[in-house]
């Protein structure tokens, strides 16, 4: 639909941003619409631009003599909105009934809004000078971004040209600016994000030089972006993982603790491993298994891709016995195939490997020998990859680690099926989770895949891809950035970032480190402690007062299981962050656009874990939108207030939102034990709260797309305060093919100011216990499978 009824001072006085759009050597030969496309003719190209929702809008550059790429590896969004255009003598708007394009003439510029609201502006949009081809944006002064992928400079990362290379850092401590997952992705306090949808290698450029601009640098490729809108970061984060797909429920297991080392040399050393955390009461769901597992050095045998006889004689049975006991195992494998493996010939018969400008088999040297590099962008080769994950998983695999996924090594003149080493270098890790996780929706339909990761790219959570944050120092130093790496993933959709607990690189032996690293892991998205093995990762290896300390973190973190798998639940069907940085409380606080020592863990309970040595005491903001209590010791504090808290040796400072529902497990040694059938469900009540809501997610934890294909249960938990009456429920929904659950639970009312005359469950008074010190009321709601359960207080 075409319009020409606002004048050409109306439609410039709601764009104030336009000002900062202007490129004068650009003029307008054409503007029109063909369908849902907006085209926009230039003296030296054509923009093409298309709305996908009310909240996204693209558009593609198109350069004189070049041929449009439609393309994307990371975009898997329909255009689904209709755009309206509106025009006048001097200027054009394309807008959806939320996001809106505005093209001007003369001087040429676009710039975008969203519900009248100023979003950011083209400064000279694409530009070229010899090679060098950008495209810049225009700031303001205030606002702060964010993205760019996994990096340690601190949250607001203005300031900084980003390296578009992964590439990884071995040993790193506070700093980062180049690590092994990079995104062209970048969000803004303002409340948009601008995605580069081209992964060539190139720069980030967040106004390195102080000039309010924001640049794109690519190598080669598409000139596309899609700029997204929201009026919450829950809502733009569902936008952008709308765009770009979201990441499938992980199997339940991969909630629990993994033993993992830089590794297990033998069948014999995982077998004692196992059976230490079982004897030491240590719960466990995996082990992992690094490089010996196909050869008894680090040198000479990558690219076998086979149990090592002489140190895994038994391997089928050794994984039946893990999973006998509730653990399941993990196997590493890289994309490197050297010329020493038993797989090499094959490698070069089968076509397998990228090659030189001649077309042989591109050899080159790196850490672990002569290699080549399996071409993941050939067909021949992924059909070739695959069959080997085919032919073991059969065997007891149940999880698969992709190391060294940048790749670690890859020379510019590396020639893939899929284009040069430049083209293919930020897409390897995603196409390789591509082929992991297409090959169990084909040949394991039954299985959901566990898919350990360090390189990907936009979108790549899409596959299941779950990335760690690579070799971080042992150190303080090292654990210091871990909060920001995952809270900055989590915006960008990688929601399962998280870190080798404990720290990797270095003999370190400092057993509070150690605890404090293994006490925040309780609240990132995968516990996974991991490090050489100079100095044992287990705790079941540590000394006495850290193994104490660590079996009690660990146990809390299975306890958390329906509250964490519930998180996992929404960030699966909504793009929701497990953890979550208070801007999402507060998006309009400058005070806490910085902040990544206190984050949230999923919707209702805050963490400031412990990243410095020796302190007695640290100071917490408590988000303005609720009242917290202290998860150990029940204590208030009120919204928006900050307070100094005293530190203790056995756990990190944990608040729950007042008015919040917290669904609990009993103890267990393994998810395997979990059957959801007795269930210890918190309520924090406040006088500041009329009423409260929460949610407990439960499926069998194995079934890919569970809830889609109605084999779920969702508990929705509600309360009503009014007087002295307390009021809670219990509503069950059960999918089509699901039924419900005989299912106890055990009550806790926190904040309780008196002992209540009267208890009732279903109508029926119950027994309850009071404790006045701690104001907690505690009852049990005998199991029952109604659909409905009501409780009074009174």
């Amino acid at each position: 639909m075409i319009r020409s009824t606002l004048s050409t001072a109306a439609l410039l006085l709601v764009l104030p941003s336009l000002a900062f759009a202007q490129n004068s050597s650009r003029t307008v030969e054409r503007i029109e619409q063909k369908g849902n496309r907006l085209e926009v003719v230039t003296n030296d190209g054509v923009y093409l631009i298309t709305p996908y929702s009310d909240r996204i809008m693209e558009t593609v550059f198109v350069p004189r003599g070049e041929q449009h790429d439609p393309r994307s590896h990371a975009v898997v969004m329909a255009p689904m909105a209709k755009g309206s255009l509106t025009t006048s003598g001097s200027a054009a708007e394309f807008a959806t009934a939320g996001i809106s394009a505005t093209i001007t003439r003369a001087p040429f510029g676009i710039s975008y809004a969203y519900k009248g609201r100023p979003l950011v502006a083209e400064k000279n949009g694409y530009t070229r000078q010899g090679k060098s081809e950008s495209i810049d944006f225009a700031l303001t002064p205030d606002e702060a971004l964010y993205g760019g992928g996994a990096r340690a400079l601190g949250m607001n990362r203005r300031g900084h040209r980003l390296p578009l290379y992964n590439k990884a850092h071995y040993g790193y401590g506070q700093k980062s600016e180049q690590m092994s997952y990079g995104m062209p992705l970048v969000l803004s306090s303002k409340m948009y994000m601008v995605h580069f949808d081209n992964p060539t290698t190139g720069f980030l450029d967040l106004d390195a030089k102080k000039a309010n601009v924001l640049s794109f640098e690519p190598s080669s490729g598409r000139k596309a972006y899609q700029v997204i809108a929201g009026d919450s970061w829950e809502q733009l984060t569902y936008e952008y993982t709308s765009l770009t797909g979201r990441q499938p429920l992980p199997p339940r297991w991969a909630f629990g603790n993994f033993a993992s080392r830089f590794g297990y040399r033998s069948e014999a050393q995982a077998r004692a491993t196992v059976d230490k955390f079982i004897a030491e009461k240590v719960p466990l769901d995996a082990i992992v298994f690094d490089l010996y597992w196909f050869g008894p050095d680090m040198r000479g045998s990558m690219g076998n891709f086979s149990f090592n006889k002489a140190q895994f004689p038994k391997p089928r049975e050794m994984m039946a016995d893990f999973s006998a006991k509730g653990v399941k195992t993990i196997l590493i494998t890289e994309p490197f195939v050297l010329t020493a493996s038993t797989r090499w010939q094959e490698a070069v018969d089968r076509k397998v490997l990228a090659t030189d400008d001649k077309g042989a088999p591109f050899r080159y040297d790196f850490y672990f020998g002569n290699t080549g590099l399996i071409d993941i962008t050939s067909p021949l080769a992924r059909s070739w990859f695959w069959d080997i994950y085919k032919e073991l998983t059969p065997l007891g695999v149940a999880g698969w680690w992709g190391d060294l996924g940048e790749p670690e090594v890859h020379p510019d003149a590396t020639r893939h099926v899929g284009g040069s080493a430049a083209q293919v270098h930020n897409i390897y890790g995603h196409e390789w989770a591509r082929l992991v996780y297409e090959g169990y929706r084909k040949d394991f339909p039954n299985q959901r895949p566990f898919i350990l990761m360090r390189s990907g790219y936009s979108g790549s959570q899409r596959f299941g891809l779950i990335p760690w944050s690579g070799d971080v120092s042992r150190s303080w130093d090292g654990l210091k950035p871990q909060p920001e790496i995952s809270l900055q993933m989590g915006m960008q959709g990688a929601a399962y970032m998280h870190s080798d607990l404990g720290g990797f690189a270095g003999a370190t032996l400092d057993d509070e480190l150690y605890v404090r690293w293994l006490q925040y892991g309780v609240f990132q998205p995968i516990y996974r402690p991991h490090a050489q093995e100079d100095v044992a990762s287990e705790p079941v290896f540590r000394s006495p007062a850290a193994l104490a300390l660590a079996r009690e973190a660990i146990r809390l973190r299975y306890r958390l299981l329906p509250y964490n798998y519930t998180a996992a639940f929404d960030n699966n069907q909504a793009g929701l962050p497990l953890m979550r940085p208070l801007m999402f409380e507060e998006p309009h606080n400058a005070k806490v656009r910085e902040l990544s020592s206190t984050y949230l863990w999923g919707n209702d309970m805050l963490v400031s874990p412990v990243l410095e040595a020796k302190k007695a005491a640290q100071e917490v903001y408590f988000p303005a939108t609720a009242a917290w209590f202290d998860f150990y010791t029940g204590q208030r504090h009120e919204a928006g207030s900050t307070a100094v808290v005293a530190l203790s040796a056995d756990r990190i400072p944990v608040f729950v939102r007042a008015g919040a529902f917290i669904p609990m497990a009993p103890a267990m040694q393994s998810t395997r034990d979990y059957t959801g059938k007795a269930i210890e469900l918190h309520y924090y009540h406040d006088s500041s709260v009329a009423a409260g809501s929460g949610k407990m997610y439960e499926d069998d934890g194995e079934t890919p797309e569970a809830f889609e294909k109605g084999r779920y249960e969702l508990l929705q938990f509600a309360s009503r305060a009014s007087g002295k009456l307390l009021e809670i429920s219990v509503a069950t929904e059960t999918g089509a093919n699901q039924r419900r659950v005989e299912r106890a639970l055990s009550m806790v009312v926190h904040n309780v100011g008196a002992r209540p005359e009267r208890v009732e469950v279903d109508g029926r008074a119950v027994q309850y216990d009071y404790q006045a010190a701690s104001k907690a009321l505690t009852f049990l709601a005998p199991a029952s499978d109604a659909a409905r359960r009501t409780i009074a207080i009174k």
